[in-house]
């Protein structure tokens, strides 16, 4: 398949073509605050992830205006537990703009009790730590980079006359350790995380079908995808940014390369089908994913208000639905006239607006 290029799209590769020749290291600033966050219509959020030797997968947004429906533009926290049983809790607490305190020169946000800050010392990776305390829930986790900042390009990309959409990864990979508190339990815990830092001017599902993204570690390697299918409004032009890791080292970063999805599957729980194999080929890679377990199978309809759900299925016609899926892979990296091979388990999502078969 070949992928839809618009010139309403204006990505921020440097060149030459999709890719980035220079990777530019990643500078503090680019995690700190960009939006004004009292100006309506912009919006602001800091993802962490950890995966954790306990089974659980703990996730926890800072939204300095949050983007999704129902909560446009609320500051707040959001926290997402997943247990080792299935059981799930999600919350989003939301939090006056007085109370939101951002810095604009690095990771340095407090919102009421939480926080979020960060310390890096000269040629060192930096190490973040992420404080969340809400009644029953919460965690203090501490994630010492593994993998150096990365940003396809300048971060930035724009959408003809609906305005721009920015993307950092402060870190693909770090090593996670601390405590995560749920109901009257706390308990110590180590894994691994992720973090990456969002913000943009305008509400992002209006030019969205689709998009898929993940993150891939190995022994050696750390690959970051995302696959994003634009809709008719950006002429079905399909985003797409890739990166490698050798150690710590960003080794590539590129939008030029094949995505294949095959074997689709319906979820009646997401009321979508998801393809159960994912291939992604560059000369310099080739990345093989096969779902292994669904770990979330939502219709995010029913997370919406009346009103919202009523203006989303009827007249956007949007129908959103999401998977958490677990897959094995195999990934083939050639450098100097060598193929080097590994294998794992990898924890990749997709989020649909509309089929992506």
């Amino acid at each position: 398949m070949i992928d839809k290029v618009s010139p309403l799209v204006r990505e921020g590769w440097t060149g030459p073509g999709r890719r980035d020749i220079t990777i530019q290291p990643l500078k503090p600033e680019e995690d700190g605050l960009h939006i004004d966050i009292g100006k309506k219509g912009m919006y602001e959020w800091w993802y962490f992830d950890a995966h954790l030797e306990t089974g659980h997968t703990i996730v926890v947004f800072f939204h300095a205006a949050n983007p999704n429906p129902g909560k446009w533009g609320k500051s707040g926290i959001e926290f997402v537990l997943l247990k080792p049983d299935g059981g799930r809790i999600q919350k989003f607490i939301p939090y006056s703009k007085a109370d939101f305190i951002a810095s604009s020169d690095r990771a340095d946000i407090k919102v009421g009790e939480n926080y979020l800050q960060v310390q890096q010392l000269p040629g060192e990776l930096p190490v973040y730590e992420v404080y969340i305390k809400e009644k029953d829930l919460g965690c203090h986790l501490t994630y010492r980079a593994e993998v150096n900042g990365w940003k396809p390009g300048t971060g930035v990309s724009h959408f003809g006359d609906m305005g721009y959409f920015a993307w950092v990864v402060p870190f693909a990979k770090a090593s996670v350790e601390g405590t995560v508190t749920d109901g009257n339990q706390t308990f110590k815990v180590t894994g691994t995380g992720y973090h990456d830092h969002n913000w943009l001017d305008f509400q992002f599902p209006r030019i969205i079908d689709y998009w898929m993204w993940g993150r891939i570690y190995s022994e050696h390697y750390t690959v970051s995808f995302a696959f994003i299918q634009c809709n008719a409004k950006m002429d079905n032009h399909t985003v797409k940014v890739l990166m490698l890791a050798d150690g710590k080292e960003v080794v590539l970063s590129t939008g030029e390369f094949d995505f294949i999805k095959e074997d689709f599957k319906y979820s009646p729980g997401a009321k979508h089908s998801y393809p159960r194999k994912l291939i992604i080929r560059v000369p310099e890679l080739e990345v093989s994913l096969g779902v292994r377990d669904v770990l979330e199978s939502q219709d995010m309809l029913k997370y919406f208000s009346l009103p919202i759900r009523i203006i989303a299925k009827y007249l956007l016609r949007l129908k959103p639905g999401y998977f958490r899926l677990a897959s094995d892979f195999e990934i083939e990296v050639k450098s100097e006239g060598k193929t080097h091979k590994e294998t794992g388990t990898a924890l990749h999502e997709i989020v649909l607006f509309r089929s992506a078969e």
